[in-house]
């Protein structure tokens, strides 16, 4: 009979290992059946796609202490209302735009890409694109031809000319009114939003 404690033995450690790894493995997997609850679209925090056809405002939330997305009255983009169906899938065009023409390489989304030109996560509701009422035609235009349309802001940062059609502009502008409608629970944080018709 072994002195060795229980505890100390290596067939102990062996077997922990193996169940401390299939714990963690079931963990894993509630944990992304959760996520993938929570960040799907038509839920509380990520909107169906034809939010689209609505005004996106940022609000203060006072019980968050945060600016919080609001959904205001019908405003459909480029002046068309879409079903379900037919948001979704322009939506879908214009992710897979900004994807295909590697957008992140300079941009950030979420959190996530480079921090070289402007965060894009609201980017519908920024003050650059002047007023709401021609917020889509100045994003389409310079999506097509950014040489012509820069606004660098004094930094000497140009975006690339990346031969963006108009149908893969629009589809762009309408993914990232989407993004907008996002709660990121405050991020990018004290970001200053287009002022809107009605606004108060």
């Amino acid at each position: 009979m072994s002195d060795i404690p229980k505890w100390a033995q290596e067939d102990f450690w062996r077997k922990m290992a193996i169940w401390v790894t299939a714990g963690m493995f079931v963990i894993l997997i509630v944990l992304t059946f959760d996520s993938v609850a929570v960040i799907t679209a038509g839920t509380n925090r990520v909107p169906a796609y034809n939010v689209i056809n609505n005004r996106i405002y940022y609000r203060m939330d006072r019980e968050r202490k945060i600016q919080a997305p609001f959904i205001g009255d019908e405003a459909p983009l480029f002046g068309q209302v879409l079903t379900e169906e037919e948001a979704q899938a322009m939506v879908s065009h214009g992710k897979l735009t900004v994807q295909a023409k590697n957008c992140m390489n300079c941009h950030t989304l979420l959190g996530n890409g480079a921090y070289y030109a402007p965060d894009l996560t609201k980017a519908w509701l920024d003050p650059a694109w002047g007023n709401e009422a021609i917020r889509e035609t100045m994003m389409v235009n310079f999506l097509m031809d950014p040489e012509t349309n820069a606004r660098g802001y004094g930094t000497g940062r140009k975006m690339p000319n990346l031969d963006i059609t108009e149908e893969e502009a629009k589809a762009v502008v309408a993914f990232l009114k989407w993004m907008s409608a996002i709660d990121t629970t405050g991020f990018p944080a004290a970001f200053p939003t287009i002022a809107q018709e009605g606004d108060l």
